[in-house]
């Protein structure tokens, strides 16, 4: 198992991309380039944050960094 997989899976996060929009939630899974997040809310500048139904992917390549709770 890698470093950052022992870090971040199981644990509340903010995931803040490289588009400027923070995904905030639980990461349930870490696939190869991908990060499996449930119980999710996006944060995007300007706007109120929005929970998100369902399961959502995010491709690491596309990460900025990410904030531990």
């Amino acid at each position: 198992m890698d470093a950052y997989k022992k870090l971040v899976v199981l644990r509340r996060v903010m995931i803040n991309l490289k588009s400027g929009t923070a995904i905030e939630g639980v990461v349930t899974t870490s696939r190869g380039p991908l990060l499996e997040v449930k119980d999710a809310v996006a944060h995007q500048e300007g706007s109120e944050p929005t929970r998100v139904d369902g399961v959502v992917i995010v491709a690491k390549a596309d990460i900025d960094f990410t904030q531990l709770f």
